[in-house]
């Protein structure tokens, strides 16, 4: 009796109540179709991940358009953003000449050709396509072309500089072998049964291209030395977590260690898996997690990106936080993110400061795969609520939300150019949830870059702000990593006036700008003045 109290002790103090505060989402009405991934009551994993979602403003009219993913041969879809200083969509997927059907999983965005529009990689089961943006007007399937129709059952992917030459090369994550005639046995999950997997099943191989430059990449995974033993991989980020000017890899594993593949620096190009040395391949207790969701902040504010990530239910989320000794120091509780999560199933999350006060707040989406899921059953609802916490000092603080979804992808952006952050996020076969932010705050001061050549969104740089009464915050500029979905590059919004910027562009280059002829919107443009 004792230790019972004693847990719930500890829950309420990990969690607290949900509070008052000044972050507002309100659910708008939208034309955006429910997705499609097989049986309303999955019966095999190839069902249970969902589909993921992309924010592109694939026609450069400066705001952002949506990307639907679609499985079970139903067609991903493109909406075009129509709102100005509302949110209204259109679909235009047979205006774009978009033509993906079959069981598709994920997606990317990038510029892979470096025209100044961004491109469309979806992951699949079987086949991968490139979808090359032709100017905003259409996109042209060149997957043949560019040697990246990779064949195994495809979840994320993402797109970044990994040989520092200037052009987007490509990271695909691969999860198992999966044959639709001869699926897996059941399984037994706390005394029930459920669908079988990933357990007793084969990992496949994720796969790494180069850009070559001339439209085509070049299968680079065992040359660059992304040579492990398969694992089940449904996460990645490209990002330089050491603070050497190098693109890394942190891949999230399904039930299996983490890793990070860390640049050497060498010529030609090589990388080596420092999960285990670093800390993140597993959480503080030394135990692997089922990693769905990735998120990147400086927490800490250390100017170092820290990892968060969502992971299955009756286990906890994790963040890692990175110190300048290179180590990542599993802080969960510390900040309040353990125990709240603890009966949920996580999947996207993200780090962005919703109410503009200067911190970045989190937004993680949830819902179980198992169909027979109940907090009677198995500790967990199928069906689960958003958790959405406000940063308030050195904690978390939930804030509560109505409602219960079965949750999988979810993407961030200003999509009525108001200046602040809303959401849209896909339930696994079901309704996709435009959330407006009507936050109350003041107008914010936004910085946006603009790199050069062939990787026009500066994928990669570093942002060092500081501000006119002397604190600094930190951001980079990454391909959004939310489950097996993607954002271009955001505007990145601060709640103070900003004395200075500095810039550090992928590969080294910096660049100190404190002259601002906008001081509320300042675009930066890699070598010129603004």
């Amino acid at each position: 009796m004792r230790y019972m109290f004693f847990v719930l002790f500890l829950l309420g103090c990990e969690q607290h109540q949900a509070r008052e505060t000044s972050i507002v989402f309100t659910e708008i009405a939208s034309v955006i179709a429910p997705t499609v991934c097989g049986a309303q009551n999955p019966t095999q994993i190839i069902e249970v991940n969902g589909t993921g979602l992309a924010l592109i403003d694939f026609d450069n009219d400066d705001d952002l358009d949506l990307f639907v993913v679609n499985a079970s041969n139903a067609p991903c879809r493109m909406y075009e953003n129509i709102g100005g200083e509302s949110i209204r969509f259109i679909d235009v997927t047979d205006r774009l000449k978009m033509n993906i059907q079959g069981w598709a999983n994920g997606v990317a965005v990038g510029d892979v050709n470096g025209d100044g529009f961004d491109d469309v990689y979806v992951t699949c089961h079987g086949q991968n396509y490139l979808l090359l943006n032709r100017s905003g007007t259409s996109f042209e399937d060149v997957t043949e072309f560019a040697r990246v129709g990779d064949s195994g059952w495809g979840t994320s992917a993402r797109f970044g500089d990994l040989d520092g030459d200037g052009d987007l090369d490509l990271y695909v994550c691969n999860y198992l072998e999966y044959d639709f005639e001869n699926p897996p046995p059941s399984a037994t999950y706390k005394g029930h049964s459920v669908l079988g997997g990933p357990h007793g099943m084969t990992a496949q191989s994720d796969v790494v291209y180069e850009n070559v430059g001339d439209g085509s990449f070049k299968d680079v995974t065992s040359e660059w030395g992304f040579t492990l033993e398969p694992s089940f991989t449904l996460n990645a980020v490209i990002l330089d977590f050491t603070d050497d000017g190098l693109q890394d890899v942190f891949v999230g594993n399904d039930s299996m260690a983490n890793h990070l593949f860390v640049n050497t620096g060498e010529t030609p190009t090589r990388f080596e898996n420092r999960a285990l040395k670093t800390g993140v391949a597993t959480n503080g207790d030394g135990a692997m997690q089922a990693t769905m969701g990735i998120a990147i902040a400086d927490v800490n504010g250390n100017s170092r990106p820290d990892i968060f990530t969502t992971n299955f239910s009756s286990d906890t989320n994790t963040l890692h936080l990175n110190d300048a000794s290179g180590f990542f120091d599993d802080r969960t509780k510390r900040f309040g993110l353990g125990l709240v999560s603890r009966s949920l199933l996580g999947w996207t999350c993200g780090f962005h400061d919703f109410d503009i006060d200067g911190d970045e707040d989190l937004f993680v989406v949830n819902g179980h795969v198992y169909p027979e899921a109940t907090v009677e059953t198995m500790d967990s609802a199928r069906e689960q609520p958003v958790l959405l916490f406000e940063r308030i000092g050195d904690r978390f603080m939930q804030v509560k939300q109505e409602g219960a979804f079965r949750d999988r992808a979810a993407v961030f952006g200003d999509l009525d150019m108001d200046g602040d952050t809303d959401v849209i996020v896909a339930q696994r076969n079901g309704e996709v949830r435009v959330l407006r932010n009507d936050s109350q705050h003041k107008q914010p001061w936004t910085v946006q870059l603009y790199g050069e050549g062939k990787n026009p969104r500066g994928l990669g740089a570093k942002l060092l702000v500081t501000f006119v009464d002397g604190t600094t915050a930190t951001r980079w500029n990454m391909d959004g990593i939310g489950f097996q979905s993607s954002s271009a590059t955001q505007k990145h919004v601060f709640a103070k006036p900003i004395a200075s910027v500095e810039v550090t562009w992928l590969g080294g280059d910096t660049q100190l700008v404190t002259d601002f002829p906008n001081k509320s919107f300042i675009r930066i443009m890699k070598g010129q003045s603004p």
